[in-house]
């Protein structure tokens, strides 16, 4: 396992965006409604704190047309993956967990 250096992430501290990358850390790729479904928030709240982590480049938005329907997925870019595992990290430190 390789460590990561601690680093606190405001970008990623809210507990929405937390959420979200926590939960498209463990996919490769995750269907907005999925993760709108596992983080438990409307559409809109999804997509204010998915537009700002997109903004950070932290997550990747790729739209398609799937089966007549417009289907918007979600990805962790490496610098997500990154800045997600030094923010845990950091998270780990500071509660001593």
């Amino acid at each position: 396992m390789t460590t990561v250096a601690p680093r606190f992430d405001a970008v990623i501290h809210p507990p929405p965006r937390l959420q979200i990358c926590g939960v498209l850390a463990v996919v490769d790729t995750m269907d907005f409604a999925a993760v709108r479904e596992e983080v438990g928030v409307s559409d809109s709240v999804l997509s204010k704190h998915v537009r700002q982590l997109e903004e950070a480049g932290y997550v990747r938005v790729r739209k398609a047309t799937r089966a007549a329907r417009l289907r918007t997925s979600l990805a962790l870019t490496d610098a997500g993956r990154a800045a997600f595992d030094a923010h845990v990290a950091e998270l780990r430190r500071i509660t001593g967990a």
